[in-house]
């Protein structure tokens, strides 16, 4: 009966359910709305619970894998930092393109409409980045959620695991277990997400106020045609893979209904992880190119800082001429990585161009008032882009790299 009742309502249905209602209850009963808000703060906290262990078993697992053909985990690297900056580009250049037919910020009023983050960087500084990398104490980088220096540390140890061969099988076989134990734990966290999708929705609308979102309406709206612009390009893109869109995305809908409604890409990852394992994807191929590209692949946040500073560029009178879109471009392109470990990161990318082009930086505040509901977007669209790299690194990278264990039940169900 259970069983039953979870195919004909799965658990996607269930969270657009809890979406409905949580909005519902925004609208209709603001005050009590604002009381849920720790409902959705538990869900948020289980779910980062598991993300630490999670990415470092299982990048340490794929490395150890693949470590006895460093040739092909270069091929895979390379394709996967190629499809990184190939995307990122073309999210960038949506953005752009947009403001220029749109031009959302005509009629705009110079007003503050949100605080600006306290010491919020207004630069990029590379060196303390690289830095940054490499933990000088990976236990303190895990406690601090720093995904980029334990994505370091989990690399060498897996490709350190795999040279000693058999004493690393112990190691191996013990990650696997804790692997697992992540998966199921994860699940149980994600039955949930239903009441905590209400939650987290009920607070943000009572909390950020229509009147906002109705003033800054025409740039909502065309960050979400952006949106759609991109996503639809995706879809052409796995028609071409001879895969099938919408049998894509209806897979895929619970990690983006979570991403859409929480605004964290951290929440998403260990669902979305098992999802395309379940689907085909080989484990080697999901354990790395997925930390990697929560880190590195954000297009999302890449259409969305375009667009901010073209938006803002065009509220000040600015003009922008060639060379400087063509800085906006680059600037953007290095900056959506360098920030991937940095608090308020698209906030940053942000006022790292708005200095580079002679911007005030109070001119951040006239966004970050509607930041959330543009932060929905862009996390559901780094969630839709990372399963194309996935899927585009599996067809042209990961040939070779099926797992031993694909023979023993692992079901294929059409991203492969």
């Amino acid at each position: 009966m259970a069983a039953h009742l979870k195919r004909s309502f799965p658990l996607y249905g269930q969270i657009l359910v809890g979406l409905a209602i949580g909005a519902a209850i925004g609208f209709l009963w603001p005050d009590f709305g604002k009381t849920l808000q720790p409902i959705g703060t538990a869900f948020i906290k289980a779910i980062k619970m598991v993300v630490i262990p999670l990415v470092f078993c299982a990048i340490a697992l794929g490395i150890s894998k693949m470590s006895q053909d460093i040739k092909q985990l270069g091929r895979l690297g390379g394709l996967a930092f190629l499809w990184f900056y190939t995307a990122t580009g073309m999210a960038i250049i949506i953005g752009i393109t947009l403001n220029h037919f749109f031009h959302p910020a005509q009629g705009v009023a110079l007003e503050i409409t949100g605080a600006i983050p306290a010491n919020l960087a207004t630069h990029i500084d590379w060196t303390k980045f690289l830095l940054d990398i490499i933990p000088d104490n990976v236990i303190m980088a895990a406690a601090q959620q720093k995904i980029i220096p334990v994505l370091f540390f989990a690399i060498c140890f897996g490709l350190c695991i795999g040279a000693i061969g058999e004493k690393g099988k112990p190691v191996i076989r013990g990650m696997e277990g804790i692997l697992e134990a992540m998966f199921t734990l994860t699940r149980g966290i994600v039955a949930t997400s239903p009441l905590a999708v209400a939650a987290i929705i009920a607070w943000a609308i009572a909390s950020q106020g229509m009147v906002l979102l109705i003033a800054m309406s025409k740039l909502i709206g065309v960050f979400y045609l952006g949106i759609l612009v991109i996503v639809c390009i995706f879809m052409v893109i796995l028609k071409l893979l001879g895969i099938s869109p919408l049998k894509t995305t209806k897979k895929i809908l619970e990690p983006l209904l979570l991403g859409f409604t929480t605004c964290s890409a951290e929440v998403t990852l260990p669902v979305h992880m098992e999802i395309l394992e379940r689907n085909g994807i080989p484990k080697k191929v999901v354990s790395f190119v997925m930390p990697l590209g929560y880190s590195f692949n954000l297009d999302g946040a890449a259409l969305y800082q375009s667009l901010a500073i073209t938006f803002l560029a065009e509220a000040y009178g600015l003009h922008l001429d060639f060379p400087q879109l063509l800085t906006i471009l680059a600037t953007t392109l290095i900056a959506n990585k360098g920030t991937a470990n940095v608090p308020a990161a698209s906030l940053v990318v942000v006022a790292a161009l708005c200095q580079s082009l002679g911007l005030p930086l109070e001119a951040i505040g006239i966004i970050t008032g509607v930041d959330r509901f543009m932060d929905m977007g862009r996390t559901a669209v780094n969630v839709y882009g990372n399963t194309m790299a996935c899927v585009v690194l599996n067809k042209f990278g990961g040939k070779h790299l099926a797992d031993d264990d694909d023979q023993s039940g692992n079901v294929k169900m059409g991203f492969a």
